[in-house]
């Protein structure tokens, strides 16, 4: 409660459950890139990549349809991603409530594989980005371009949390 009353002792939580989030994006993203690579070497490298550019074109008209509300198709994609999650989340679970950084780190390791059509989007490209490295770059840019926005909005969530308690 005293660390959400002041915005300079929220930073190292914040910084921390960001920095784990973004370790998890980072390594799907090299997971993805490994997998694209891999399957590049099966066929011929023109074929795959071509292959994976239309796929990862493909799923960026899919979520742009996804994002203005027009079809709905992605959240089957995010369903399916919820297996996974039903066994990861009890660790982020047992996480809570958060009384350090450290443990704000270990809660963005778990919450960076939560399912979410923006981050499947990123990971098709990751696919097609022809190595493990290339697709951990662009995974951690991906993290890192919402970096501002989930930074903001953990310290509205703080503020906003402080005046809900408030017996008024």
């Amino acid at each position: 409660p005293a660390t959400r009353a002041q915005p300079a002792r929220l930073l190292p939580y914040l910084a921390a459950y960001n920095a784990g989030r973004l370790a998890s994006y980072t390594l799907i993203g090299a997971l993805a890139g490994g997998v694209g690579a891999y399957a590049a070497h099966l066929v011929s490298v023109r074929h795959a990549q071509l292959g994976l550019q239309l796929v990862a074109g493909a799923f960026m008209v899919v979520l742009g349809l996804y994002l203005a509300g027009v079809w709905a198709g992605l959240t089957r994609i995010e369903r399916a991603g919820g297996a996974l999650w039903r066994r990861i989340e009890p660790l982020g679970r047992r996480l809570l409530p958060v009384r350090t950084p450290a443990q704000a780190l270990a809660c963005g390791l778990v919450w960076g594989w939560l399912p979410c059509g923006l981050v499947y989007s990123v990971v098709v490209w990751a696919v097609a980005a022809g190595s493990a490295a290339e697709g951990a770059r662009l995974l951690l840019a991906f993290g890192l371009g919402t970096l501002p926005a989930l930074l903001a909005m953990g310290a509205a969530a703080a503020a906003l949390g402080g005046f809900v308690r408030r017996p008024a």
